[in-house]
């Protein structure tokens, strides 16, 4: 598949290498989201690229609490179940990374989510 020059997927692509580097440069604990149009999915990734705690709505738990799995309301569950088992490991302080993804709808409903449950980015 031939991608153009100005597609999404590229300038998503380079709004994630912009990103990921400063995290990566500044060795900080992150918060990356990422979604597709059926799910959501969060991760707490340690500066040495180890996964402390996800979250997504693949999840048994999770997918019975909802008719549909990607929308604002899966965003949120997401967001208030990451917080949670974040404190639970004594993690509050993350840098959110959000992929490259544009800060609006489901990404901003789950980082809104996350901060109103404890977590500080």
């Amino acid at each position: 598949m031939i991608i153009s020059k100005n597609s999404k997927m590229n300038s998503r692509m380079r709004r994630l290498k912009k990103s990921r580097c400063q995290m990566k440069a500044l060795g900080v604990t992150r918060l990356v989201v990422h979604r597709t149009s059926r799910h959501i999915y969060a991760q707490i990734i340690s500066s040495e690229s180890k996964v402390l705690v996800c979250a997504s709505t693949l999840e048994n738990q999770i997918k019975s609490r909802l008719t549909y799995t990607g929308n604002k309301k899966a965003s949120e569950i997401i967001g208030e179940i990451i917080a949670k088992r974040a404190l639970l490991k004594k993690i509050s302080n993350v840098s959110f990374d959000r992929s490259g993804f544009k800060y609006h709808g489901r990404i901003k409903v789950l980082a809104d989510s996350a901060r109103n449950f404890g977590l500080k980015f």
